[in-house]
Formats: C-alpha cells, structure tokens, sequence
C-alpha cells in the first residue's frame, strides 16, 4: 500500500512539474508582458473578465494572475471593481487545464514527450522551442495523470474507503470541506480538480460526489490570494475578500441546485466520460457564476467596502502634470515635463529617506511604504519618456533641445534612485528577518552619509525645479563629500571587520549599502550636472 501512496506522490509531483513547465511555455511563446495587459484593462468588468480569462489560460494559473492582481491593486494601477472584474476571468481561464485533461491521450503520452523534447532541445527558433516545452510540460502532465490513476486503483477493494467517497454524494457539505483542504494543502486548484478525473476514472467517484469536491476547490484555491495581501494595503485585502465571497457564495448557490446542475452537465457531455463530464462541471460553474456576479458587479464591490471598511491611500501613479495638447507649444511642454520629473523625484527622495529611517530603528510601515511606490515612479517614468519622445518631434531650439535631451537622462536618474530606494529597503527588512545589526560606530558613520546623500539629492532636485544653478553646485559639491565619506567608511569597517569588532554578515550588508548610497549619490550628481549644463 506504501508503494502506491508513493506512486500517487511521485504522480502528483510530475502533475505539478508538468503544469509550470506548460505554463512557462505558453507565456513565453505569448511573447507579450502580461502584466502590462492588465494595467491597460479599461473600466469595464466584462473586459476584465475577458482579461483575467485569457491571462489565467496563458499562465497555467489562476492563483498566479491572482497574485498579479492583487499586486497591481496594491500599487494603484487598478480598482477593485476591475480586480473583481479579472478575479472572476481568472476563475474561467484555469478550467482550461481541466479540459486538457480530459482529452484521452494516455496512448499518445509518449509521443508528445518526444516530440516536445526534440523541439525543445534542437530547435532554433525561439517560439517553437517553446511550443515544445508546452508539449513537453503537456506529457509529463498527462503522464503524472496516468501515474495517479493507476496508484489509486487499488483503493476500489477498500470498502472503508469507497463508502467514504460516496457520502459526499449524500453529504455534500463533506465533500465540499474535503476540497478546499485538498486545495489548500496542494496549493493548486488544477491538481485537484486532476485527482478527481484519475480518481472518477477507476470508477472510485462518481459526478454527484465529485461535484461538490470541485466547488470546495474553487474556494480553497482562494488561499493564495490571501496570503498575497498579508503585507498589502487595505484595497488589495479587499480583492482576497470578493475571492473568497465570490467563490463561496456560488459554490452555496450550486449545492442549493446541484440535481439541476448535474442533469444540465450530463446534458452536455459525452455519456459513460466521467472525465469529459468533471472538465465541464467545471467549465460551467465558473462560467455561469461569473454571469450570476457580473450585473452586481458594482453592487458587490460596495459590499465588500462595507465589510472590510477604511481608507487607502491612493498611490500617485498617473502623471499630474503634464498634458499632450500642450505639445503644439513646446516651451510650456517643456515646463510641465519639468514639474512631472521633479514630482517623480519627490517620490524617489521620499523612498529614500523611509528607507534610511528603517535602517537603524526598523519600521514595517516605511519598508511597505517603499515598495508600495516603486512601481508607481516606473510607471511615472514611461509616461515621461513617452511624453517627451513626442515632444522630440516638434521643432525646438538649440537650448530647449539641450534641455530636453537632460530631462530624458534626469527622468532615469530619479527612477534609477527609486530602484536603489528599494534595494535598500529590501536589505534592511532582510537585516531585521536575519537579526544583524551594526556596532555603534558603523550607525554613526552610516548616519553621516545618508545624511549628506539625503542633502544631495534634496538639493539636485531643487535645483531642477528651480534651474538654480548655485543650489545645483552645492548638490555636486556634496556628491564629492560623499565620495570621500564613503571609501572611508568603507576602509574603517574592513579594520573592525579584522578587529572582529563587526560581524561578518553585517559586513556584507554593510558593503551593499554603502554601494547602494553611493550610486543614490551618483544620479543626484547627473541630475545636478543638467543644470549646470554639464551633461
């Protein structure tokens, strides 16, 4: 009995393999940046739908475009009723898998993985070896199916066994626990809902007992959603919640009518293919819930506001200043491109210092912060750099020109230093997860540098703003302070290091942000050298 369970595990795990190697596949071949396909998603909910649909069949996965979407709520490139919106398309696109499955290919397994390996490893062209890593991820699927089923056969001579699975036929509510927690401990809706089709296959279930275990999937499968939001913002907990309701309310409403749902299933599947007949189950279920949902998307929304109520904050991502109808009349563009930068590199400079002030007094909130806003300064610099390509197509002068071609280098500097913001960020929560911290005299040191960092990116920022180019030397003159200040630094710690007055590890920390104050630094001085017309 232990060699079947083990035969089971390894089915599983070449199941799972096979997934992520499909999925992998078919997004690479897509060629496209899926996330960007969702920032662009309009305000209507059907696109979503259609959005997160086709996503989810790309990816493989529906927790995976989940996850995505939670992200972007979280950063403020979407609302919750186009999140809604994506969640329930998400739903539909991963019953594809299901539908894959059913196919009987069993004999052709083999096959498949040749053909998929051969295109894989010995073609050139990119897009089709990865359309072989999708028949190649496809086989051993398929074969991990064929795995499963024959393990699981020998459970039709436990009559202990058989009588349990057939009470979720009578009980549904059994079958329904028994499918989130199946979820819940694979962490994937599909293998699930494949354990189902190898178990229903060997005659161990029949529809009306696994019906009820494939809606507890749907809801189990919510899990990863939330875990994505334990350290985001309020709205993207709010995502997790529609997921949950989503797929909890619509499982409740199913069970209500499953003699109706089953006879509809049966009605549209081929007899005597249970498998065909548990792809379609799920298929329909998904899809006639979105339908129940999508006219009260709006309703719904509002009710998850009132269950899980407080305020966001609202992430600036959009520009704010400047305008394309202004781009007949260059120097006022050039004016508002100037305004939008130096609002970008507010944000940058206020990453850096939430980040620097986590560094000796450790605060969850600023790292949250930071990295809640880095993805809104990047989309800030695309739209800038789109803006001022246009206005390269315009006629300008020699000293607008000069002062466009700086603007586009000062664009990047700033999302340069919201990078190293992050960086930062990121190693000092690392620090606090690892428990290292400095001696006092390496947080001393460290102090004075950011402190004259801080300054000269205050002042390069200021001197944009302003085209001060006084201010604008000051900030340069600081960058060379910070030079010296830094190999100092630098050379004082190797000698604690020797002295073992520091540890190792803090050692390393050390080294990378000091390069990281360093490089914030660097792009102050070039934004700095715009000004003074130096670069």
């Amino acid at each position: 009995m232990l060699l079947y369970f083990f035969a089971f595990l390894g089915g599983l795990a070449l199941f799972l393999y096979g997934m992520q190697l499909m999925g992998e596949g078919l997004q690479q071949a897509a060629g496209a940046r899926l996330q960007k396909i969702l920032e662009a998603l309009t305000g209507f909910t059907i696109l979503g739908v259609a959005l997160g649909a086709g996503v989810t069949a790309v990816l493989q996965s529906s927790s995976a475009t989940t996850v995505m979407t939670v992200g972007l709520v979280n950063a403020g490139l979407l609302t919750l009723k186009q999140a809604f919106g994506i969640v329930m398309g998400a739903n539909i696109g991963t019953t594809i898998t299901a539908q894959l499955i059913a196919f009987k290919l069993t004999d052709y397994i083999t096959l498949i993985l040749a053909i998929g390996f051969v295109l894989q490893a010995f073609c050139v062209r990119r897009k089709i070896k990865y359309f072989g890593q999708v028949l190649l991820g496809f086989g051993i699927l398929m074969l991990g199916m064929s795995m499963m089923g024959g393990a699981v056969t020998p459970l039709r001579n436990y009559a202990g066994f058989v009588s349990f699975i057939q009470t979720f036929a009578v009980h549904p509510i059994l079958g329904l626990g028994v499918g989130i927690v199946m979820t819940l401990l694979i962490q994937s809706s599909s293998a699930t809902i494949g354990i189902l089709i190898a178990m229903a296959s060997q005659g161990l279930i029949p529809l009306e007992g696994a019906i009820p275990v494939l809606l507890g999937d749907n809801i189990g499968t919510c899990i990863t959603a939330i875990m994505a939001t334990l350290r985001a913002n309020i709205n993207a907990k709010r995502v997790a919640l529609a997921h949950v309701l989503f797929n909890l309310i619509g499982s409740l409403i199913f069970l209500v009518f499953m003699d109706y749902f089953m006879k509809f299933v049966l009605a549209i599947s081929p007899e005597n293919n249970i498998a065909r007949q548990i792809a379609n189950a799920h298929t329909v279920f998904n899809v006639i819930n979105t339908l129940i949902f999508l006219p009260f998307a709006g309703k719904f929304t509002d009710f998850i506001q009132v269950l899980m109520p407080g305020n966001s904050e609202e992430i600036p991502c959009k520009p704010q200043f400047i305008n394309e109808d202004m781009l007949g009349t260059p120097a006022i563009a050039m004016r508002l491109a100037t305004k939008e930068v130096v609002h970008m590199g507010n944000m940058a400079k206020t990453n850096i210092e939430k980040a620097f002030a986590s560094i000796d007094d450790f605060d969850s909130h600023k790292i949250a912060y930071v990295l809640e806003h880095e993805p809104a300064i990047d989309i800030l610099e695309e739209d800038i750099t789109r803006y001022l390509t246009k206005m390269s197509e315009k006629q300008m002068g020699e000293e607008m020109s000069a002062r466009h071609t700086g603007l586009l280098h000062a664009c990047n500097d700033i999302e340069r230093i919201g990078d190293h913001a992050e960086t930062i960020a990121k190693k000092v929560r690392n620090m606090h997860e690892d428990s290292i911290t400095f001696s006092p005299a390496a947080q001393q040191e460290l102090q004075q540098l950011r402190a004259l960092v801080l300054e000269a990116c205050t002042k390069s920022l200021a001197a944009l703003e302003n085209d001060d180019r006084t201010m604008a030397q000051e900030a340069v003159n600081i960058t060379h302070q910070v030079k010296l200040k830094q190999k100092e630094i630098r050379k004082n710690h190797v000698t604690r290091l020797n002295e073992k007055i520091c540890d190792p590890l803090s050692g390393f920390v050390m080294l990378e942000l000091l390069i990281n104050m360093k490089r914030v630094s660097d792009h102050s001085k070039n934004i700095s050298q715009l000004v003074l017309g130096e670069f």
